[in-house]
């Protein structure tokens, strides 16, 4: 059995885990018409439920297409708030 100053000794020995690559591939490349929420969160760089509040309130700078419920971001407009060119 292992006392506690070893098992605090291993913890630090420990690597610290690798980080996730990048979930989306940037927004200069994305060649679909829309994006879903996850997505235009993740360019936003705002939590997903900011942008469904967007949706809802309809006060957001874009506003999101609804298909079959969904909602569904365009990428143009998506560029057109961030800055960045088609």
């Amino acid at each position: 059995m292992q006392n506690t100053s070893d098992s605090i000794k291993e913890m630090h020995d420990t690597p610290a885990p690798q980080q996730s690559p990048v979930p989306f591939p940037p927004i200069e490349q994305v060649n679909r018409p829309n994006v879903p929420t996850e997505q235009a969160a993740y360019y936003l760089d705002r939590q997903q439920q900011t942008l469904r509040a967007w949706a809802c309130l309809e006060n957001g700078p874009l506003r999101p297409l609804r298909i079959n419920g969904r909602l569904a971001w365009p990428v143009s407009e998506l560029r057109r708030v961030l800055g960045v060119a088609a």
